[in-house]
């Protein structure tokens, strides 16, 4: 799934340039994910995009899947989390956590982990129309 051929050391990067990568990661997996669902106009796409990637459903997805998460996985969110942001708030920061998780398996090639993950993030729900 990575663009970029270069291996990126991720045990350099701030938790929050992993979020950076993270959030657009995951916001291009949502996007997929609800341009599959139907054919619709693409204001309509944005809404339900947007609606999907804000902090609180970010923290939410993260609910979702922590039991789940390896202990290497749930360290990295906890970087994540608790890295100095300018925005405060419980949702924003484990947005920033949940973020920088996504990141730090993208970057490193866990790309099967991103879709298992995500899987269990969409659970069966369908796109509102």
């Amino acid at each position: 799934m990575r663009l970029y051929p270069a291996k990126v050391d991720t045990h350099g990067l701030s938790p929050i340039t992993m979020a950076f990568v993270g959030d657009g990661v995951y916001e291009l997996m949502v996007r997929e994910y609800l341009a599959a669902e139907a054919n619709r106009p693409t204001g309509t796409l944005h809404k339900m995009a947007v609606s999907r990637v804000c902090a609180g459903a970010q923290a939410a997805a993260f609910d979702k899947i922590q039991p789940l998460l390896t202990e290497e996985e749930l360290a990295i969110f906890k970087r994540g989390r608790n890295a100095h942001t300018a925005r405060g708030g419980a949702d924003y920061h484990r947005a920033t956590g949940f973020e920088t998780l996504w990141g730090w398996l993208y970057l490193n090639d866990r790309d099967d982990r991103l879709r298992e993950l995500f899987s269990i993030i969409m659970g069966g729900e369908t796109a509102e129309k």
